[in-house]
């Protein structure tokens, strides 16, 4: 019985040995020999087959080959891989995930680097430096993996917008300008393989701090061992930042599709191999750690590395019904913002924006001190406007019920360019007050949107709909459901792909209409995304731009 199991590079000769060993034993299950097929492929290799097979995508995530399938066994290198897919693809239900190696995140830089900047090895630095590099006069170069094919730049981002946050204090808007600027620094040096970005190091003392090359970049432990492991003339720090930030986890994640009892039988054994204490000295011949932080013999250790990182949980195989992951205190919708704040930093986009302003959100809420609906709403979009680079355009309707003479629905600002228009949109924000009385009027509206979305497609961009509404339709005078449903399934154009994001505000909303209508547009990634606590509306946008598929 064959074993096909699919893991990422790095870990692939500590898996090999180990399963060799395992077999030359007489690896058996009820008598039956079992072979292993370890092939080595990228996390996002596999992450893109497994959402084909879901029929859904991960954002930034390019087609995997047909000739790529899913493997009985999945070992990523971080289990933000499967958050990722669960969030996508509420099918996706691995039967086991279990760490069985972890390497921590560090800030990699050419030694001589490290010590002018850092103080290294001395000196302890944490992400909030990091983030305030970007705001000096002469940055340095900073690189990073893309963050949408890779777990190393996702990570990494997540460390940096939490130090944003937590340096912006009561400013929001202050912590996102920092946020923008990091991004906007670290697009300009990404890399989507890991060989690309490693060699835009310095190779000479002439090449530090040179045009072309990069003078930090938040990696794996395991990319500096295997780095230094070919004796460059300028060797890589490892600077343990801090606070520690979730390391790559190596997920043994035993799929979905495996259901024959004798080669789960297998999977499990091979996964025990793989925990044995044998197995740590495999490990790090591989440069990686087992699960609890300690390494093994021979460990190449870079300078001031800790003798132990903390434990990954858990450490223990876990049965996942839930679809979660080692990394228990990450969510996806933590990754799907930080997603979305990249895309909407990094990428070129247009996006009608809608608001309701139907009299009950003049209603107050609870949580935001007396504010209203409306109040609360209008703050999240001038926090959402400063998410959008000059790379996108945006334009903004108010909607309720007879907004426009019988149109349920008023243009503040056409379809503008931030780089001319970001004033005059952040000054529309005032005009979303609530009409007094006013209705719903959510279906002509969400048409009329659409179409004119699709009115000015821009090909070279990420074009969608966000609509923010609290109710549920309430016009009269306006079309049907059915109505609604047949026009929208008749203006979709697969070679003009337009999403609609439909958001709820508060607990009033009719979560069935919003269902209706994203339905009604098969296969345009269009989502449903809730935020029945309203004061929560900022992160639910920055989730939907980084979510393909909506939270129902």
């Amino acid at each position: 019985m064959k074993l096909n199991v699919a893991a990422a590079p790095e870990i692939v000769p500590a898996v090999k040995a180990i399963a060799d060993q395992w077999t030359k034993a007489g690896a058996a299950v009820n008598g039956t020999c079992v072979a292993v097929d370890v092939t080595d492929e990228l996390p996002a290799t596999i992450a893109s087959a497994v959402s084909r097979d879901h029929s859904v995508a991960l954002i930034g995530l390019p087609p995997a080959p047909e000739s790529v399938q899913a493997p009985d066994v999945w070992v990523p290198d971080s289990s933000t891989w499967l958050l990722r897919l669960q969030t996508e693809a509420a099918g996706f239900l691995p039967q086991t995930i279990t760490s069985v190696a972890q390497s921590p995140l560090v800030l990699a830089m050419p030694e001589p680097i490290a010590k002018q900047a850092f103080n290294w090895p001395k000196g302890k630095v944490g992400w909030a430096n990091l983030l305030a590099n970007f705001s000096t006069d002469e940055p340095m170069s900073v690189g990073i993996m893309d963050p949408t094919q890779d777990a190393s730049g996702l990570t990494s981002l997540l460390a940096l917008s939490q130090a944003s946050t937590a340096a912006s204090g009561t400013n929001p808007i202050e912590g996102l300008k920092a946020k923008s600027r990091a991004l906007t620094a670290l697009d300009t040096n990404k890399a989507v393989l890991r060989e690309e970005l490693l060699a835009r190091f310095p190779k000479s003392e002439t090449d530090l701090f040179g045009p072309n090359t990069v003078s930090a970049a938040p990696l794996s432990e395991e990319d500096v061992v295997a780095y230094n492991a070919e004796r460059p003339a300028i060797p890589l720090s490892a600077i343990y930042l801090e606070p520690s930030p979730a390391p790559l986890d190596y997920p043994y994640t035993i799929m979905p599709q495996v259901v024959d009892a004798q080669k789960a039988d297998a999977a499990e054994g091979l996964r025990l191999q793989l925990l044995a204490p044998a197995a740590k000295n495999a490990l790090a011949a591989a440069g990686l750690r087992a699960p609890d932080g300690t390494y093994g013999a021979n460990f190449p250790a870079p300078m001031g590395a800790p003798q132990s990182s903390p434990a990954v949980t858990p450490p223990a195989a876990t049965k996942a019904p839930d679809g979660k992951a080692a990394s228990a205190a990450l969510t996806g919708g933590d990754l799907s913002a930080v997603v979305g704040g990249w895309i909407a930093t990094t990428k070129p986009g247009q996006a009608l924006t809608v608001f309701d302003t139907s009299g009950s959100m003049a209603e107050p809420v609870p949580t935001a001190g007396g504010k209203s609906r409306a109040q609360v709403t209008q703050q999240a979009a001038s926090v959402g406007l400063s998410l959008f680079s000059n790379k996108w355009s945006v334009g903004v309707w108010r909607f309720s019920t007879n907004e426009n003479g019988a149109k349920p629905w008023k243009q503040l600002v056409p379809i503008t360019s931030l780089v001319k228009g970001r004033e005059e949109l952040q000054d529309s924000i005032n005009d979303l007050d609530p009409k007094e009385g006013g209705g719903t009027g959510l279906y002509d509206t969400v048409l009329d949107a659409y179409l004119h979305a699709k009115k000015n497609y821009s090909p070279q961009k990420i074009n969608s709909v966000i609509l923010f509404t609290d109710g549920k339709n309430e016009n009269a005078d306006g079309i049907t459901d059915d109505k609604l449903v047949a026009e929208l399934k008749k203006a979709q154009d697969p070679k003009k792909p337009i999403r609609l994001v439909l958001i709820g505000i508060g607990d009033k909303v009719s979560v069935e209409e919003l269902k209706m209508i994203r339905d009604a547009l098969p296969g345009s990634n269009s989502g449903v995304f809730l935020a029945p606590d309203p004061t929560l509306i900022t992160s639910i946008f920055a989730q939907a731009i980084g979510s393909r598929t909506g939270v129902i």
